[in-house]
């Protein structure tokens, strides 16, 4: 008997240390839902980290569009002036001369398909270069949504065999394309063989 009652209180504490280990009755503390203050802390600082990311990649994809914007709103082609065998006439930035076709009317073209390989338009809204009349420069819209920009009205050209500045080889072709003078009127002169400037 003495044997037996010494053994109940061991298994007793033994019981209760394995009780206490399980769990405990504060809410904070009981269930796998408990979080210490460090995994409170961290999970705040993980979700503001990741606020931060979305705003610095929301300001980058505006700083973007800002930028696109920019491009799509800069200076259009540059219409300017040149000395030449025939006298000053037109050119664009890079000095490739600038033809007007007769059959067009003031901000029309009538230039399509076959015509606009041999012809390509210059395209964009233009800006004043050196001995140019701003008040002149313009543009419109053709058929295809493209902007062919104008000068006095005329729509502008470039002709695809002139390979470089100087180069005037469409002049008088079919006595209808001819390069401008700086007052928006055609040259007529018959170009002399390899005419450039």
């Amino acid at each position: 008997m003495n044997r037996t009652r010494m053994l109940w209180p061991a298994t007793a504490l033994i019981a209760a240390t394995a009780l206490a280990a399980c769990g405990s009755d504060d809410p904070d503390q009981s269930g796998t839902d408990a979080t210490t203050p460090d995994e409170a802390t961290s999970e705040e600082a993980t979700s503001e980290d990741m606020t931060e990311d979305m705003t610095d990649e929301s300001t980058s994809t505006d700083d973007m569009a800002g930028h696109t914007d920019g491009e799509a709103m800069g200076p259009g082609p540059m219409v300017a002036t040149a000395d030449s065998s025939l006298g000053t006439i037109l050119v664009d930035g890079e000095g490739m001369t600038l033809y007007l076709f007769t059959q067009d009317t003031p901000n029309t073209s009538v230039c399509f398909d076959q015509c606009l390989e041999a012809w390509p338009v210059l395209e964009g809204e233009p800006t004043a270069g050196e001995g140019v009349d701003d008040s002149l420069l313009g543009s419109f819209e053709r058929d295809d949504g493209t902007v062919q920009a104008a000068y006095d009205g005329w729509p502008l050209y470039y002709f695809a065999q002139d390979q470089a500045p100087g180069d005037v080889t469409g002049q008088a072709v079919n006595d209808v394309w001819w390069v401008l003078d700086a007052d928006g009127a055609a040259i007529t002169e018959a170009p002399q063989s390899g005419v450039s400037y």
